[in-house]
């Protein structure tokens, strides 16, 4: 076990190196300024997109445009938004959420140009079917040289959407509340396999499940969890502005945490992208699911992603953690055996058990959309027909992930989540005058008819 850790860790750290910092927050000021703040300006009609008012269910496509954003958006808005800011925090301190906070910000203008680029070069799979996702966009609208990327993406992707950080977390809140933190040495494996059995039972139904179960539990959910945090957050309102301006003051001057402010920004981003996943290309698979032939439609409603993601949902957390104050308390917590410490604090076992239960439903969201992710990604590698095997083997990365310990395997996703930025983010910098020749087609359109 202790070599297995050591070389995840290792994994984690060469991909998450200041290269790959600057790929994803250079490129996406890059974005920002190519795009004058296009994203950003046209919010409202982003809004609007989400209402529903620019449904097109004659188009191509698997899924309606507020379907293809609770499909994403449970896959961003699991556990990473309850544990991974507790992660976040341990490893380095306050200032690693101000970093997560500017990853987010600038992905909102990368989420619009990859998500952009998933509708406008769909491609079809084995079977004829259409598909979105960047190993498509990298096959369908690049020289053959690029191939290796999409490739690289693919590979990536089996390893960086597999549900064994949910199910690690899961189990570790499930065991921590039924046995005091003091499980026995049955209780991991008989909890992963009885998540397996509840995955199970939803991704053999296929996409259109998926998404429906994404829709029906996750605004309910966010709104709980919400709930939850403003709750503790409006008790301690005399702390709050201290704690905030704690979070600036340690981004740019770090004390004992992170390894300097270089550290502190590097765990800041990868946070951040586990998180919200802009740059990182897994929404573009679920965005290019979408039932339109408007590229640029889609795009801003992707992103609106990282607002709802970041800015808001783990700000909440963060605010509850820093607020608790567990996580400079000596020991291991970490994850979200902290963030429930943090609950316990402020709410006692109440605020555990909605917690646990808030949990659960996140969790396994974010597992079902990692499925559909992993098939696509199996899919494009060794061919659609083969799909449905993929689902044995997700099924039992779940009962891995939750008998395994915490450190190897976030590192593993994380560091795969980095790999499959590198061919998201490199294509989508190439590829991008095309989505500002759309964008502006598209705006000419919109208000021509505006006018009629």
């Amino acid at each position: 076990m202790a070599g297995l850790e050591l070389f995840s860790q290792r994994f984690a750290d060469l991909v998450w190196g200041t290269p790959l910092v600057v790929l994803l927050l250079g490129g996406g000021c890059i974005f920002l300024v190519w795009s004058r703040a296009l994203p950003y300006r046209h919010l409202g009609h982003a809004i609007d997109i989400l209402r529903g008012r620019y449904e097109t269910p004659d188009q191509p496509g698997d899924l309606s445009h507020q379907q293809a954003l609770a499909a994403a958006l449970s896959n961003t808005m699991g556990l990473g938004n309850v544990a991974g800011v507790a992660l976040a925090i341990v490893a380095g301190g306050p200032g690693a959420v101000f970093w997560m906070w500017m990853s987010a910000i600038i992905g909102i203008a990368t989420k619009f140009f990859t998500c952009s680029l998933g509708v406008m070069y769909r491609g079809q799979d084995s079977l004829g079917h259409l598909q979105g996702g960047p190993m498509y966009v990298i096959r369908e609208a690049l020289p053959r040289r690029f191939y290796p990327l999409a490739v690289l993406f693919s590979l990536a992707g089996l390893i960086g959407t597999l549900p064994m950080f949910q199910a690690n977390q899961l189990t570790a809140l499930i065991n921590d509340a039924a046995f005091a933190g003091q499980p026995p040495f049955w209780a991991a494996p008989v909890t992963g396999v009885l998540l397996a059995l509840l995955v199970g039972s939803v991704i053999f139904g296929g996409l259109p499940r998926v998404a429906r179960v994404a829709v029906a539990a996750l605004p309910t959910m966010v709104l709980v969890y919400l709930a939850m945090t403003l709750w503790i957050v409006a008790a301690h309102g005399s702390a709050v502005p201290g704690v905030l301006a704690g979070i600036v003051r340690e981004a740019f001057q770090p004390t004992a945490f992170g390894g300097g402010m270089l550290g502190v920004i590097l765990i800041g981003v990868s946070r951040g992208a586990f998180s919200n996943e802009a740059g990182v290309g897994t929404e573009v698979m679920a965005h290019g699911a979408a039932r339109t032939a408007e590229p640029i439609r889609e795009g801003l409603l992707a992103a609106l992603g990282p607002i709802i993601d970041t800015l808001l949902v783990c700000s909440c957390t963060a605010l509850v953690i820093l607020l608790a104050g567990d996580w400079q308390a000596p020991g291991n917590l970490s994850g979200i055996t902290l963030t429930a410490n943090a609950f316990r604090a402020e709410m006692g076992l109440p605020g555990v058990l909605a917690l646990g239960f808030v949990a659960l439903i996140l969790s396994t969201t974010t597992m079902f959309t990692g499925w559909y992710y992993g098939a696509k990604c199996f899919g494009f590698l060794v061919g659609a027909q083969w799909q449905p095997y993929f689902r044995w083997f997700f099924i039992a990365a779940v009962v891995f992930g939750a008998t395994m310990s915490i450190d190897v395997v976030f590192n593993l996703i994380s560091g795969s989540y980095g790999l499959m930025a590198i061919p998201t983010m490199v294509s989508t910098l190439i590829l991008a005058p095309r989505v500002m020749t759309a964008a502006r087609d598209y705006f000419a359109r919109l208000a021509t008819a505006s006018k009629r």
